[in-house]
């Protein structure tokens, strides 16, 4: 799954609210993030296969560290402690909620992936494999986009016009660069996947920072604040 990912960081806004968005928006792409730097060092594998499925022409034939589950467990536990250390309140619950939104990622590619994730090591590998059918892997991760933010919107609600529509704004961005990843042309080159996707995650993080910023800023025209429950200024 790609932006499909997001729904989670949406969704897992309205649990906890101590953590900003952009934290769970590197959250749910964290196994991706850890994924792209091990490719960019050759410690895990990676080659592009055009025509080797309807959705995209990647083949992960070794990634043990970051996408087996052990790999995830601990790595979504490492990132959900980082965070959870940084907050001032309720650390317990900013640990699950992010360590189980980063896990996520993991069971959100168990729908979309072939058998390539592996349960240990490089082996027993398992997968679905929804991305063999674009028909029905798309429409699900923009359904997921959608009913992610939805959740978010009511959880975090907004005084201001610009909050409500510059949501809904970033929302149809993510469904546009889902568009492109489902039905664009393969990357270059293993390595500039790797970069392109670590940018890509940065840059959507800063969004989704600039984005909460202005639905949490008062409407001085209205005269309140809106009832988010609050966010710790980490950016």
């Amino acid at each position: 799954m790609t932006f499909g990912h997001y729904s989670i960081s949406f969704a897992a806004k309205a649990v906890a609210r101590t953590v900003p968005l952009w934290v769970y928006f590197l959250a749910a792409q964290w196994l991706d993030i850890c994924w792209s730097i091990l490719v960019l060092l050759g410690i895990e594998k990676v080659q592009i296969v055009p025509g080797l499925i309807e959705a995209h022409a990647i083949d992960h034939y070794y990634m043990p560290y970051s996408h087996s589950l052990p790999g995830a467990i601990a790595l979504s536990a490492v990132f959900g402690g980082l965070v959870a250390s940084t907050v001032a309140e309720k650390r317990s619950a900013a640990f699950g909620v992010v360590s189980a939104a980063s896990l996520s990622h993991w069971v959100l590619d168990f729908l979309v992936h072939v058998p390539d994730l592996p349960l240990y090591g490089n082996t027993a590998k398992v997968g679905l494999g929804l991305w063999r059918y674009v028909s029905i892997s798309f429409p699900l991760e923009l359904i997921l986009l959608i009913a992610g933010a939805w959740i978010y919107a009511r959880a975090v609600p907004t005084t201001s016009a610009r909050g409500r529509n510059m949501l809904w704004v970033f929302v149809a961005l993510l469904a546009a660069m889902q568009v492109y990843t489902a039905f664009g042309p393969p990357p270059d080159s293993e390595t500039t996947m790797a970069i392109t996707g670590l940018g890509f995650y940065v840059v959507l993080a800063a969004l989704a920072a600039w984005v909460e910023r202005i639905r949490l800023r008062p409407d001085r025209g209205l005269g309140h604040t809106p009832r988010s429950g609050g966010h710790l200024p980490v950016s």
